[in-house]
C-alpha cells in the first residue's frame, strides 16, 4: 500500500511560485526525478509563510532514495524561497474507517 509524504519547510509561498515561473524546467527537472523513483502524486500548498508539499509514493524507501539524490537541487530551491531551519517531513498510511469520499473511493 502506498503512503502520504507530508514535508514542511519555513519559507515564502510567493516566492516558491515566483521561482517556479521564472524558470520552470528547475521544478520540471526534480519533479522527472522523483517521477523515476516512482511518485505517483505530487502537490505543492502554501499559507502564511508556510509551505507543504504532498506526495504520494509507493513506500518511504522511494521516496528516500529520490531525496537523498535530489538533495541539493532541492536544497537549492529551499535557498530561494527562504526556508528557514531543516525541512521535517512525515509518512502516513491510510486508515481503513469505511467513509472514504472522492479519489476514487
Amino acid at each position: 500500500m502506498s503512503v502520504i509524504m507530508t514535508l514542511y519547510i519555513q519559507g515564502d509561498p510567493a516566492k516558491l511560485e515566483s521561482a517556479a515561473a521564472d524558470d520552470p524546467g528547475r521544478l520540471q527537472a526534480i519533479a522527472e526525478k522523483a517521477k523515476e523513483h516512482g511518485v505517483i502524486a505530487h502537490r505543492f500548498y502554501g499559507s502564511g509563510g508556510q509551505i507543504l508539499v504532498v506526495d504520494e509514493w509507493p513506500d518511504e524507501q522511494s521516496f528516500e532514495a529520490f531525496f537523498s539524490e535530489q538533495q541539493s537541487e532541492i536544497g537549492s530551491l529551499m535557498e530561494a524561497v527562504g526556508a528557514a531551519g531543516e525541512p521535517r517531513h512525515q509518512f502516513w498510511r491510510k486508515l481503513e474507517t469505511g467513509d472514504e469520499i472522492g479519489w476514487d473511493a
